[in-house]
């Protein structure tokens, strides 16, 4: 079948490098390098809307280690037998360069890292989502490299002219030598990629505001998400027969987009302060009196 489809997409034949003793892993490479990407367009986004260039920074040092955790602890628990099953090596539960970020679970420990970031720096949560939410795209576009790297969580059989091939030692049993796969990593690129960008001319031609850019990112993720899990075949669990994940991407999907519909009748346009507490004149005179001296 491959012979037959020149345009086939490739797997690349290793996803670790070793410098000297240590293991350069594309997968751990794809995660670092998103999150450097999401904090470079998010810091730029914050400045844009008036914030301080620092914040951004700050706010990470929460947000990015929280949100690492909840997607490796989601992943755990959406697929235990890997590390608890028959076979299964509980100790691999902490390798997390190996492979396995559930996004549910880093988005919302990384929303409690945010803000606690945002209580420390005396920001407010709403605008700094509303900054981040392009940047988490672009995250996650880049990190689905790492899937592909790992030859992992691919589709199932087509016949197209862009299906993936992979090695016979990833490939399901049973499955012929040659058989092409959906590149779902590369669908979910593409997707959030347009999402990104669709994000940031919105919200710059409606002056979107108090987390409706954050939730508006939900909305487009999700109903990504809800098609291209509906492609892969790796193992997963399932409920009233469709896969977890895909409950997960109907429901919050569709509490996002009410919440956007509530929050923009409440509060049209863009947040009145970035600042929890705005300040008063008294801290107005103090500025101006240090800038005098």
């Amino acid at each position: 079948m491959s012979a037959l489809l020149p345009l086939a997409i490739p797997s690349p034949s290793t996803g670790v490098w070793h410098l000297g003793p240590f293991p350069l892993r594309a997968y751990a490479f794809a995660i670092l390098l998103g999150i450097v990407a999401a904090l470079w367009l998010t810091r730029r986004r914050w400045i844009e809307r008036g914030g301080d260039p620092d914040t951004t920074l700050e706010i990470a040092f929460w947000a990015v280690p929280f949100g690492i955790v909840g997607g490796r602890i989601y992943h755990v628990i959406t697929s235990p037998d890997a590390y608890f099953g028959v076979g299964g090596e509980p100790i691999r539960a902490l390798y997390i360069w190996e492979g396995g970020l559930g996004i549910w679970g880093a988005v919302a420990f990384g929303a409690v890292g945010a803000w606690i970031g945002c209580r420390r720096q005396g920001v407010r949560l709403p605008p700094w989502a509303d900054a981040l939410a392009p940047g988490l795209l672009v995250a996650q576009a880049i990190g689905r490299l790492g899937n592909w790297f790992n030859q992992e969580l691919f589709g199932s059989p087509t016949t197209l002219p862009w299906g993936l091939r992979i090695d016979a030692a990833h490939m399901p049993v049973g499955d012929p030598a040659g058989t092409l796969y959906h590149p779902t990593f590369l669908y979910e690129m593409v997707w959030n990629l347009a999402g990104a960008a669709l994000l940031i001319w919105l919200d710059r031609k409606l002056q979107l505001g108090y987390g409706r850019v954050f939730l508006l990112y939900v909305v487009i993720y999700t109903s990504g998400r809800l098609w291209i899990e509906m492609l892969r075949i790796d193992p997963a669990h399932e409920f009233l027969g469709l896969r977890i994940n895909v409950w997960t991407s109907i429901i919050v999907g569709l509490g996002a987009l009410v919440a956007f519909i509530v929050v923009g009748r409440r509060h049209p346009g863009r947040d009145t302060t970035l600042l929890l507490a705005p300040p008063t004149a008294q801290d107005d005179e103090e500025i101006a009196t240090d800038s005098a001296r």
